[in-house]
């Protein structure tokens, strides 16, 4: 008889921002397919999503990975139900109006914080590094500090079978990216939370956590986003301008309700500044960094087809919530 060890993974109910949460479940031999992976319930009055009198909370399996930090091991991602098995409130995941015709890449960019310190990595204890500038795409142990960790993580993910597509330094010292890619748009999502799990627990090791705040510091330093860079069949392959001209202007129409959904205190990194637009504007233009909206150089010289990069969600949002209302608004605009 084999044990396996699954860890259920789901989101809670805090507000605005929603944390992981995981136990693990120990069975004996496990197929190795979701299909098989047993609905299991938690104390919903423990992370703010039920009542004490009426405290159970449904995990639904949803999407199933490899755990390559534990032996014999898979990570299962849930969906939050309530107990007559109906969407829980917090079950962002299930707002997405499923769409195959959707490819979502998701570039996660994030920080990683001295605990000792309370500083990002790198940072002397009083006093700040050189100005932001040579961190960026950086080598050497003065500029690229933090590398053993995000190798592992990166590591981790391709071996849990996650498509992640690559990792560089930012532009700020101690900040990271990873980009996630995937021609489903819930599993594109499903894929950055497993991915943000992985990175929380293997920064326990190091004494180090992981800051998704959009900006970790102030002054003159880039924020943390995670821009969304998506595309349907009419902009891969209509080769018309006006697709996407017809996308950008309904986003502009709908910008509040996009802002709405991007992530905690945002408007501290969405200023004008450090390659953003203002959080109370709207833009959008051919590899333009400074748009709210950045249609890519390599879209045009593909005679227009191909994605639109949406430069505004913060490095904290959820990406069901990011990728349900692009989706929403694509739709609108095309219909």
């Amino acid at each position: 008889m084999t044990k396996t060890k699954l860890e259920y993974i789901w989101l809670d109910g805090y507000k605005p921002t929603q944390s992981l949460r995981s136990k693990t479940m120990v069975v004996s031999d496990f197929s190795g397919k979701l299909e098989d992976c047993d609905i299991w319930s938690f104390d919903g009055s423990s992370t703010k999503q039920a009542v004490g009198n009426n405290s159970d909370c449904l995990l639904k399996p949803v999407a199933l990975y490899l755990d390559p930090g534990r032996i014999d091991a898979y990570i299962v991602i849930n969906e939050v139900l309530n107990s007559d098995e109906t969407p829980h409130i917090s079950n962002k995941r299930a707002t997405i109006e499923e769409n195959d015709d959707f490819w979502f890449g998701f570039e996660q960019e994030y920080t990683l914080i001295d605990l000792e310190t309370n500083r990002p990595i790198g940072f002397p204890v009083n006093g700040y590094p050189s100005p932001q500038g040579q961190y960026y795409c950086s080598v050497g142990a003065t500029n690229a500090v933090g590398r053993q960790i995000i190798e592992e993580h990166l590591d981790t993910c391709i071996e849990a079978g996650l498509n992640i597509e690559g990792i560089n330094s930012e532009v700020m010292m101690g900040q990271w990216e990873y980009q996630i890619f995937s021609k489903n748009a819930t599993e594109a999502c499903d894929q950055i939370w497993a991915s943000r799990y992985f990175l929380e627990r293997i920064t326990e090791q190091y004494n180090v956590k992981v800051d998704w705040d959009p900006k970790p510091v102030q002054g003159d330093w880039n924020g943390s986003g995670m821009h969304a860079n998506f595309s349907n069949k009419q902009l891969r392959e209509s080769g018309d301008k006006k697709i996407f001209d017809k996308i950008c202007e309904e986003f502009k129409l709908t910008h509040k309700e996009h802002i709405a959904v991007y992530g905690d205190h945002n408007e501290q990194r969405l200023t004008g500044e450090h390659e953003t637009q203002d959080i109370n504007s709207f833009s959008y233009g051919v590899s333009d960094r400074s748009a709210s909206l950045r249609i890519p150089i390599a879209t045009i010289k593909n005679n227009w087809k191909g994605r639109i990069e949406d430069r505004r969600p913060a490095s904290n949002a959820n990406p069901y919530d990011v990728a349900a209302i692009i989706i929403k608004s694509v739709k609108k605009a095309l219909n």
